[in-house]
């Protein structure tokens, strides 16, 4: 990883850091992947970009897009139903800003392939297996250097949508215990290396970061140091081979000087109408110091907006994570109602104004969004009046991004407890995002470490009935 520190300066109450994962290897993988973006150009048609709201801990699909109300109590739980503006569809009765718009998403009710471990590496990866990780268990079948993020991917096989914007951006609160619960960076390279991580934007104080104060001293350094290596390839090929190098690694310096990345994360420049659709304009009783992670949605459509391919946040009552303090995300083993009365009108009121922010700005064809967890929850409520693990089914909500909206794919048994028709792999899901974002699973391979030629979603194809 490239640290460049930004000196302090009046805007700026301490010094900011600034980290860009695809800036390794002495920032010379970057030019290569600008390279790769002007040979290989997108359709016209494709998506611009997906973010990805991570639920981590397990959300329950009966109390939220599933519910099953005319099952006995014990089944069903404690909540009613409220119909969707799409005739036929219910959903919780704690999301009705969502219910108002069901006709501009897709609720997936049969999804399938998950594991009972706390990980959401198959959320961000699209593969459930992996190496060994703290607190989860080594699932073997991983290629060398093990799978990479959707946001790698799309770096490896796109570059930057705009100069000076990372191409992922993962907005997770940087906490001990969020990377605890997550188990995996929801960035991770993967065995496409370093240079395709993502940005972790909880390294910088994003309020007051300001990258237009970077050292020039240790920039001119780093200009130096790349202009030494381009002598040495220009020496190497005497006819010219990597004739117009200068001009991506005029655009890989771009990253470090540009301010789009700031501005982004800047939400001071918003507008206050805009902020408040996100509840940023007041407090929330039910969190603690009233305090919530509302405003990682609003980052979400701005990181987009700016240039990004894929933003990935993780969303739950605040703070994100505290398991010794109680909040254990969604993983609601016990007390889930009234933990749910808690978190699910956060969820409904943040999802809701990401939807309409970007449809209100012209963007929702251009923008995919999916909302899942590691998998679902049991249908027959414990003994401490929670839910436990249950990876045989759960539901996923998936939104914009040219995909033909306003229905719902897939159905579970009387009870919830497995698909009764179209079971849906969540692979199906990460290939139908790839094939909206002008990559095709077909075809396209990139290889790991062992030098082994790898497919995104091995068998697995986009749904024909996201296709619009």
């Amino acid at each position: 990883m490239l640290i460049i520190p930004g000196p302090s300066g009046p805007r700026m109450s301490r010094r900011s850091w600034l980290q860009i994962g695809g800036l390794a290897m002495g920032g010379l993988a970057l030019p290569d992947i600008l390279r790769a973006q002007a040979a290989n150009p997108t359709p016209t048609n494709a998506a611009k970009g997906v973010i990805m709201v991570l639920l981590p801990g397990g959300p329950t699909h009966l109390d939220t897009f599933d519910p099953k109300p005319d099952a006995p109590v014990e089944i069903r739980g404690e909540f009613r139903t409220i119909p969707t503006n799409v005739t036929g569809t219910s959903i919780c009765e704690h999301l009705p800003r969502l219910a108002r718009m069901a006709d501009k998403f897709t609720l997936i009710r049969s999804l399938v392939g998950f594991r009972d471990d706390h990980n959401t590496h198959w959320c961000t990866t699209g593969w459930e297996s992996h190496p060994a990780m703290e607190s989860s268990p080594l699932i073997p079948g991983f290629p060398a250097g093990n799978w990479p993020s959707m946001g790698a991917v799309l770096s490896r096989a796109l570059g930057p949508r705009v100069n000076g914007m990372p191409v992922c951006v993962d907005l997770t609160p940087k906490d001990a215990d969020a990377r605890f619960i997550l188990r995996t960076p929801p960035g991770q390279p993967g065995y496409l290396g370093v240079a395709h991580s993502g940005f972790e934007s909880q390294v910088v104080d994003r309020r007051n970061i300001m990258l237009d104060g970077v050292d020039l001293g240790r920039l001119a350094d780093r200009r130096a140091m790349l202009a030494s290596f381009d002598g040495y390839r220009r020496d190497a090929d005497a006819r010219g081979a990597v004739a117009g190098i200068d001009s991506y690694q005029r655009q890989a310096i771009e990253v470090l000087t540009s301010a789009r990345l700031a501005n982004a994360l800047d939400l001071r420049q918003e507008d206050a109408r805009v902020r408040a659709r996100y509840g940023l304009d007041r407090d929330h009783p039910y969190e603690r110091d009233g305090k919530t992670h509302l405003d990682q949605f609003l980052l979400a459509r701005r990181a987009i907006q700016a240039g990004a391919r894929c933003v990935t946040l993780a969303f739950s009552r605040w703070p994100f994570g505290r398991v010794l303090r109680g909040d254990h995300n969604w993983d609601w083993h016990r007390d889930l109602f009234p933990e749910a009365r808690m978190a699910l009108p956060l969820l409904d009121h943040g999802l809701s104004a990401l939807i309409e922010d970007l449809d209100q700005q012209d963007m929702l064809d251009d923008v995919a969004v999916v909302v899942w967890g590691e998998f679902g929850r049991t249908p027959r409520i414990n003994a401490n009046a929670g839910r436990d693990h249950w990876a045989r089914v759960c539901s996923a909500l998936v939104a914009g991004g040219g995909m033909r909206n306003g229905q719902v794919i897939g159905s579970t048994s009387r009870w919830a407890e497995e698909p009764r028709s179209r079971p849906v792999h969540f692979r199906e899901v990460f290939a139908t995002l790839y094939d909206r974002l002008g990559i095709n699973v077909d075809t396209t391979q990139f290889h790991d470490l062992s030098g082994r030629p790898q497919y995104l979603v091995g068998e697995h194809r986009p749904m024909a009935e996201l296709m619009g």
